[in-house]
């Protein structure tokens, strides 16, 4: 199990009625109801009566890099509540959820955190893709579960009521994130294009502002780590000159693409090396990369894009001979229809995480209470979204593992899929199968 996904960052989830005895509220509904254990639904914590659990989403809808980046986890959990909600909801009670935009900005996320915890007094967070979670230690403060989050801020790595949607072995006691401000990541992904590309020459390119810089040295440490040979190329994020860098590249043999960049730089980065005539064997994207507007997105760049391969510990949304994953499509569908053609692995995700959330309510029957989640949630046993996601927990770890196993799924965009619309591939037999024992490497959290 990894200890975290290497995510850029850069600029970067019936009512049964009792037969007598029930008090009714003023609106007519029973205010307690038996439930699927045979308990009666109280209003037993924060955010929770005997008919409704309050559960909060925070994502960046208006975000300054735009309106999908730090969205497609809500569009997900949304779709994941009405479909329970249409099946009976959780032990009797219906999910209401409350979203808020933050922007993508860190005050808008505190004053989100706020509204949602104060005002709303929500029970728990699902869905969450916050780029900035400036509001992560109030809602640690207050214990409110946050469960299936994207971690594209440390926080997820650092506070024990957050549970990121790809597990952790980090203390995560509130101190600095990881190992005394060091996180740990596996070159597993290196590896599988080593072992099934044959390639040997990196390229890795990358802004000069911080967090660019970090990630990107966790990539060519994980390369070398495997033999590689590596080209490192850094772009001035306001004068950017990515001829002289794709010349470089090609010049020093590079067959194999990594990138710490955002969609415009990666499409900025794919016409240089249409121009200059560089052709690799793969230029790799991010999870967050994996989505259905890809091929719109590289239209013009045809040879760059019909070699990206993108890498996950998520099934491929494509993959619907899954019947989790065809369930997903088939809500997806039915509640968010206005989705279709925009979905991701992030979308996926935003499901799986208001899966877990669920299967964590539901394991406390009628007495409900975060302290029951999160006790679900910290037990040793392996979560995998009902064959979502690859096995996963949140077992802490005194130090850090010198070696893990991890396994991926990975997909590339042809052109031809999709019914000749374009879409993303899978190249493995079975993520669950497609696993590696490598070393886990330490780069800086900050």
């Amino acid at each position: 199990m990894r200890a975290r996904s290497l995510v850029v960052i850069a600029a970067l989830s019936v009512f049964a009625l009792s037969a007598c005895g029930s008090r009714v509220n003023d609106s007519g509904t029973p205010s307690g109801s038996p439930t699927q254990g045979g308990g009666v639904n109280t209003a037993s914590d924060t955010g929770v009566t005997a008919n409704d659990i309050k559960i909060g989403v925070i994502v960046g809808l208006t975000s300054p890099l735009g309106p999908e980046t730090f969205s497609g986890s809500l569009y997900g959990a949304k779709a994941y509540f009405d479909a329970l909600n249409a099946a009976g909801g959780v032990n009797g009670r219906k999910v209401t959820v409350v979203q808020c935009d933050d922007h993508g900005s860190g005050p808008d996320n505190s004053a989100c955190v706020r509204k949602l915890v104060d005002d709303e007094k929500v029970f728990a967070l699902a869905g969450v893709s916050a780029f900035d979670y400036a509001g992560a230690p109030y809602l640690n403060s207050k214990g409110v579960p946050d469960v299936g989050g994207q971690p594209t801020s440390n926080a997820y790595d650092q506070y024990p009521h957050l549970y990121s949607i790809y597990g952790s072995y980090y203390p995560r006691d509130g101190k600095r994130a990881g190992y005394d401000g060091k996180l740990y990541a596996g070159t597993e992904n290196y590896r599988w294009l080593k072992d099934n590309l044959s390639t040997r020459v990196a390229g890795v390119v990358y802004y000069n502002v911080a967090p660019s810089q970090r990630y990107a040295q966790s990539v060519a440490d994980g390369l070398r780590h495997e033999g590689y040979t590596v080209v490192e190329k850094e772009i001035n994020y306001f004068a950017p000159n990515f001829d002289a860098a794709v010349l470089d590249m090609k010049a020093r043999g590079a067959d194999v693409i990594f990138d710490a960049m955002e969609d415009n730089g990666n499409l900025s980065l794919c016409k240089s090396m249409q121009a200059q005539g560089l052709t690799v064997k793969a230029k790799v994207t991010t999870s967050q990369g994996w989505t259905d507007t890809f091929g719109k997105t590289f239209a013009d760049t045809p040879g760059c894009r019909n070699t990206t391969y993108a890498i996950s510990t998520t099934r491929n949304y494509n993959d619907t001979n899954y019947p989790a994953v065809a369930r997903f499509r088939a809500d997806m569908a039915k509640y968010q229809p206005a989705r279709e053609g925009k979905l991701s692995i992030w979308t996926l995700e935003g499901y799986a995480s208001a899966l877990w959330l669920t299967d964590a309510m539901k394991s406390c029957d009628a007495d409900l209470t975060r302290v029951c989640v999160e006790k679900y949630l910290n037990r040793p046993q392996d979560y995998n979204g009902d064959d979502l996601l690859t096995a996963r927990n949140f077992t802490k770890l005194a130090t850090p593992p010198d070696s893990d196993t991890n396994c991926i799924n990975v997909a590339k965009w042809e052109d031809s899929a999709g019914g000749g619309k374009g879409g993303w591939a899978t190249r493995v037999t079975d993520m669950n199968t497609n696993c590696f024992t490598v070393p886990n490497l330490p780069y800086p959290a900050e």
